[in-house]
């Protein structure tokens, strides 16, 4: 059976893909891998079609056991990735051996890893997609101990990209062919050298959920830059409010998830007070709740909400929040983008 048995399941491993976009006006929200780029950086190096699903880790990896060999790359937040106990490149393609462990361990900068398999996994997609939502409950449960990963049928490996895929090893002292690699890099995604922290996140409407972030420091991370475009309710806050958002620094809280980023910082004043019937939300959105501090809905946000939203992160910079560890520092950024006046 092609399959991965998870040993050690990690912090938060859950299986992701491309998501469910389209179906938010039957109230399904998106989901799928927080840093999509890197995910299909990783299913181009094993030769997967770039939706394929593959495993996201959050800060800790997992250990896994090869059940038939396997093809696998690890991208996203660089972590070291070993099998059978010997070293292998992060960002290259690796043979894994029947029966090998497959260890990938805590991301060194950055929040998430990714980590496909040629064939893909191959779990029952759950309204045309494999992804877990951790807000809806749709699609897997993220991993356990024990639980059996099936992987799909390999796609065809090309003789010169055959002859580049890093050998694994037999044993665990390993060979110096296990450290080469494909020569591919993380060109185009966000496999944490754009990234560089971490991630958090927030429940819906500003009700921060259990932080699947919060055991990851930021230490002494560059800011994240991130650019917003004017959100349909900016003209419920201050001019100051405004201005604020756009000069402040804010830092990532540790109360932070797949479903937003909340950040600590200076509070927005609202111009209007009226309440907000709720309304649709989109990914990349920055709302405010009540308190004033602004959340940044990632990958699993909810389809509506009902507090105002006064910007959106542009949709190639929202990676890199996805990738923002508690106490990254993070500031918004208006320069080239169309609609502040």
């Amino acid at each position: 059976m092609r399959a991965l048995t998870v040993l050690k399941p990690g912090l938060l491993t859950t299986v992701q893909d491309r998501g469910r976009p389209g179906l938010a006006y039957l109230g399904v929200p998106r989901s799928g891998a927080a840093d999509l780029p890197a995910l299909e950086l990783a299913n181009r190096l094993v030769g997967n079609e770039p939706g394929a699903a593959g495993l996201e880790f959050t800060v800790t990896g997992a250990v896994l056991r090869a059940e038939e060999p396997l093809l696998v790359a690890v991208t996203g937040a660089p972590a070291p990735v070993r099998v059978a106990g010997a070293e292998v490149p992060h960002g290259a393609a690796v043979r894994v051996p029947a029966g090998a462990e497959l260890a990938v361990g805590t991301a060194r900068t950055g929040l998430r890893s990714y980590l496909a398999v040629g064939g893909g996994v191959a779990v029952p997609p759950v309204l045309g997609s494999r992804a877990t939502d951790t807000l809806s409950g749709l699609g897997p449960a993220p991993l356990r101990k024990g639980d059996a990963i099936p992987i799909g049928p390999p796609r065809a490996v090309r003789a010169a990209d055959d002859e580049a895929i890093a050998a694994a090893p037999t044993g665990a002292g390993g060979t110096d062919a296990a450290r080469t690699g494909t020569g591919h890099t993380s060109a185009g995604g966000t496999d944490a050298a754009r990234t560089g922290t971490g991630r958090t996140g927030a429940g819906p409407d500003g009700d921060a959920g259990h932080g699947d972030a919060g055991r990851a420091g930021a230490g002494g991370a560059a800011a994240v830059v991130l650019r917003v475009h004017p959100g349909p309710r900016v003209d419920w806050f201050t001019p100051t409010a405004v201005r604020t958002l756009l000069s402040a620094d804010y830092r990532v809280s540790p109360t932070s998830n797949r479903v937003g980023m909340r950040l600590a910082g200076p509070a927005l004043a609202r111009a209007v007070d009226a309440e907000l019937p709720s309304e649709g939300v989109v990914l990349g959105a920055v709302q405010v709740p009540a308190g004033g501090e602004p959340l940044v809905f990632l990958a699993d946000h909810p389809t509506t909400g009902g507090y105002p939203v006064i910007a959106v992160v542009d949709p190639d910079d929202v990676p890199r929040a996805a990738q923002a560890r508690p106490g990254t520092p993070v500031r918004f950024e208006s320069e080239g983008v169309p609609g502040w006046t």
